[in-house]
């Protein structure tokens, strides 16, 4: 994928930024139709169906926030484009995986693994952040 390997870490940082974004989005709509569909103003309404939607969406809104914090900060520390693409691509990997995998019946493949990809990707970007705060950038 020559479209991946030419980006600067900026613009890496700006397409995990952007696809988290557009998965919160989608992920706040289905909120607002399981309301809407269920007749329910406020809150979940004691409706099933609205409380996993929203426990979806409050989930992602948890890790995805603190995830593109940790983008633009290994960005601006001057970390390569593809350091970037790894902690972007597995942190949206593991947020499309427990979002689809969310079951209030039982823990599902997809919520365990959409879990220990993005505690993996978060965990990988805080060392290097840790690490890079002691060492400088990789430039200098």
């Amino acid at each position: 994928m020559a479209i991946l390997t030419d980006m600067t870490p900026a613009q890496a940082t700006a397409l995990w930024s952007g696809l988290m974004i557009l998965l919160m989005v989608v992920l706040s709509v289905r909120v607002v139709l399981a309301r809407r569909g269920n007749r329910v103003v406020l809150g979940d309404g004691g409706n099933a169906q609205v409380t996993l939607s929203s426990r979806v969406f409050g989930n992602a809104a948890e890790y995805i926030p603190v995830g593109i914090a940790a983008l633009v900060a290994l960005t601006l520390l001057g970390l390569p484009a593809y350091a970037i693409h790894a902690v972007g691509g597995t942190l949206l990997l593991g947020r499309l995986l427990h979002a689809v995998g969310l079951s209030d019946r039982k823990p599902t493949a997809g919520r365990v693994g959409g879990m220990m990809l993005t505690y993996l990707a978060l965990f990988v970007a805080a060392g290097m952040l840790v690490i890079h705060a002691f060492v400088g950038s990789p430039h200098g």
